[in-house]
């Protein structure tokens, strides 16, 4: 088991047509047993983060240590890491016992017995026990995936790296092995780092989700600190699904008005707002509520009934709005409803930088988050 601390670290590729920043002055500290999900949309960085911290890319600038170690320049044989690919990378030819003893026998002395044992065990807890002697070509998707997580678990290593390992499985079987996967590093406690770009994924599996975009670190916290205190605009429209409504409002005093929708709202406390003129402003779906007289009207153009909730995908005057509702409120398209929303669940961005102004639990004389929260 080791701790993380990943310094300064940048990527950059050179080419031709110029150089591409790739990870761009990431900090980040992992805490021994951790288990961090880094998440972002495509092109963010953090595959080629994972990739710095595995040894399978050279940093061009900045450090990594784990365990006080410096690892950034030793090969990846040398750092104790375990990697598992969005691609299972089992060899067809091999038996799923021979796939899992493949490594061991490589990087490791130990007698035959032994490591037999190690993945006889292994298969054991995960569950494949019976497929010990199978091809991987005669395995179910899930079956493969526990193959390649024994692969990597039979060599105890002191970190574990997952590149988005559950993207190529079905809706069901990738909910039950994100249960099966949280559960297994509870039981080994081994630090681990996964990759995602699925922000439910992030949310559902992480101790801590640390948020990237163009190469670099937005926010760094507890899954529940990130969705409700958001560093900025970014953050607030990545976590969250449905994603959070968005509009542009100028300020008149105490008053928000919508410059693309017909929404007008007055602050009891517009004092962090101080000389802007014009504020981002957010509203989650699950804060709006259809009323009788709210503070604005549309016209619900789609309403999925989910069985526990409803989602309503709403125009107001061309803006589109997005509701979650409870159950029993079940409008039909094309009818109109009233929303209401509360000042308390108001999200306020700066326009021009994105940072965060006021967000669910906190108003920012600062306009900026802790960047990153324990």
């Amino acid at each position: 088991m080791a701790n993380i601390n990943i310094t300064d670290l940048t990527k950059v590729y050179e080419s031709d047509a110029g150089d591409v920043v790739a990870v761009n002055d990431v900090d980040l500290d992992i805490t021994d047993g951790e288990f961090l999900v880094l998440v972002g949309p495509s092109g963010c960085g953090k595959t080629t983060t994972l990739r710095c911290l595995a040894g399978l890319e050279s940093a061009t600038k900045g450090s990594i240590r784990f365990a006080q170690r410096d690892v950034t320049d030793l090969r990846a044989r040398d750092r104790d890491v375990a990697m598992v690919f969005q691609n299972y990378a089992l060899y067809p030819h091999m038996t799923v016992r021979q796939n899992m003893e493949f490594g061991l026998r490589l990087s490791t002395e130990q007698p035959a017995a032994k490591i037999g044992e190690n993945v006889e065990s292994t298969a054991q807890m995960l569950g494949i026990e019976d497929q010990l002697d199978e091809k991987p070509r005669s395995l179910s998707g899930g079956q493969q995936q526990r193959v390649a997580l024994g692969r990597a678990i039979v060599r105890e290593p002191s970190v574990f790296l997952m590149d988005e390992p559950l993207s190529n499985l079905d809706a069901k079987l990738r909910a039950q092995m994100r249960t099966e996967l949280q559960e297994l590093q509870q039981q080994l406690d081994v630090t681990t780092i996964y990759v995602t770009h699925d922000q439910t994924e992030a949310m559902a599996m992480g101790d801590r989700i640390a948020v990237l975009d163009g190469g670099e670190l937005q926010q760094v916290g507890e899954p529940e600190t990130v969705y409700v205190e958001p560093a900025n605009e970014f953050v607030a429209k990545f976590i969250g699904s449905p994603s959070i409504n968005l509009f542009t409002a100028s300020v008149d005093g105490k008053t928000l008005s919508a410059t693309d929708a017909p929404i007008s709202y007055q602050l009891t406390d517009h004092s962090m707002l101080g000389e802007r003129d014009q504020v981002r402003v957010g509203i989650r779906p699950e804060d709006l509520r259809v009323v009788s007289d709210g503070v604005f009207t549309a016209t619900v153009n789609v309403a999925e009934h989910m069985g526990n909730e409803n989602f309503l995908y709403l125009d107001a005057n061309g803006t589109e709005v997005t509701a979650r509702i409870e159950s029993s409120v079940r409008p039909e398209a094309g009818s109109e409803v009233d929303l209401m929303f509360e000042e308390d669940s108001l999200y306020l961005f700066d326009e021009q930088t994105g940072d965060a102004i006021k967000t669910k639990e906190a108003v920012l004389e600062d306009n900026s988050l802790p960047f990153a929260e324990s």
